[in-house]
């Protein structure tokens, strides 16, 4: 039986600071020996994606996208229904919400600064006017991320002005890039809008960010899914087969598409 760490007013206030800051850390979330089951299980995809996908750079020189496969160890309740998590989510994308993405993005020695940039466009552009948040993403390494391994940088409150005044700002150096160093275990939950970029991994080892992504039920992104295999549907529980309703059901996870679907990414 999963159970909260953190009482209703700790779950208030890092929905709060996600609302305000764009982004919050829960310290010393997962178990460490989970996430390493799970670095053990990603290094053979990571290996496959490059050789099948290397070519292309679309996150960046020596950056990888790679979706997870919904199977063992990946596949994990007590990951993506961690009780403090979806407390914090429902806070932020409403009570029926939808987990839309598992995935990882993963630097490696040779990679680069990324382009500032958020990983949604806002919901109504022609009105100059940012909305509640409608998608966010639960971020967590593989790796302790250090400053020399490709650090995520972020920017606070740039999720809540349009993409041009944040970058206004950061320019005149009213806000700043912060790098978020995190241990393994950690958690950031963010509202994806906020002004971002990857960093270059200097280091010989990669360095796997997982990313789960939840959304309002009305939000759908066509080039993020997770694929459920029909076996798996009678092992999940209610709340699980609701969280993942609109994800497209397959007989078997063999039958991938060639390549990333998720490819035009920066907005």
């Amino acid at each position: 039986m999963m159970t909260h760490r953190y009482n209703k007013q700790q779950i208030e206030a890092f929905a709060q600071s996600v609302l305000n800051d764009g982004h919050c850390v829960l310290p010393n979330h997962f178990s460490p020996a989970t996430l390493n089951s799970w670095r053990e299980a990603f290094t053979p995809l990571l290996e496959d994606h490059i050789e099948r996908e290397g070519k292309l750079r679309n996150r960046g020189p020596s950056r990888y996208y790679v979706t997870l496969p919904f199977a063992a160890p990946f596949a994990d309740p007590s990951i993506y229904e961690d009780e403090d998590i979806l407390a914090i989510a429902k806070l932020l994308v409403g009570e029926d919400m939808v987990m839309c993405q598992l995935a990882t993005d993963t630097p490696l020695l040779g990679s680069d600064y990324q382009v500032v940039h958020r990983d949604a466009p806002p919901l109504f552009p022609e009105t100059g006017i940012e909305t509640p948040p409608f998608q966010i993403a639960i971020n967590f390494p593989l790796v302790d991320v250090t400053l020399d391994n490709g650090p995520f940088e972020t920017t606070r409150g740039t999720h809540m002005m349009s993409k041009e005044e944040g970058l206004h700002r950061m320019e005149s150096g009213e806000i700043k890039l912060e790098p978020i160093p995190m241990q393994l275990g950690d958690v950031m939950i963010r509202d994806v809008r906020a002004l971002h970029r990857g960093t270059p991994n200097f280091t010989q080892t990669p360095r796997p960010m997982v990313v789960i992504g939840y959304s309002r039920r009305w939000l759908y992104r066509p080039e993020v899914s997770i694929q459920i295999p029909r076996a798996a549907l009678d092992t999940l529980s209610e709340r699980a087969r609701h969280l993942l309703r609109f994800n497209p059901i397959v007989e078997s996870l063999e039958d991938k598409p060639d390549a990333e679907v998720y490819q035009s990414f920066a907005y």
